[in-house]
């Protein structure tokens, strides 16, 4: 195991000691478990993809103009 350093207001780190102290194991055996949980737990895909908002169209009036740019007949 190799040593980490975290950062948890004092609301947190009292709830998290007193969990432990419940528990009968150390404040670092919650930590452990919590994220081995976390990290395991299946992801939903993000329903925007990563590009998304990534590039500038040129214009600033594409929002308003969302429906005749997107119905207007392509070969008008």
């Amino acid at each position: 195991m190799k040593r980490t350093t975290i950062f948890l207001d004092d609301p947190t780190l009292k709830r998290l000691q007193q969990a432990a102290a419940r528990q009968g194991v150390s404040s670092a055996a919650m930590i452990r478990e919590a994220l081995a949980l976390y990290l395991a737990a299946p992801r939903a895909p993000s329903p925007v993809p990563s590009i998304a908002g990534q590039f500038s169209s040129g214009t600033s009036d594409t929002a308003s103009n969302v429906d005749g740019l997107l119905w207007k007949n392509p070969h008008e």
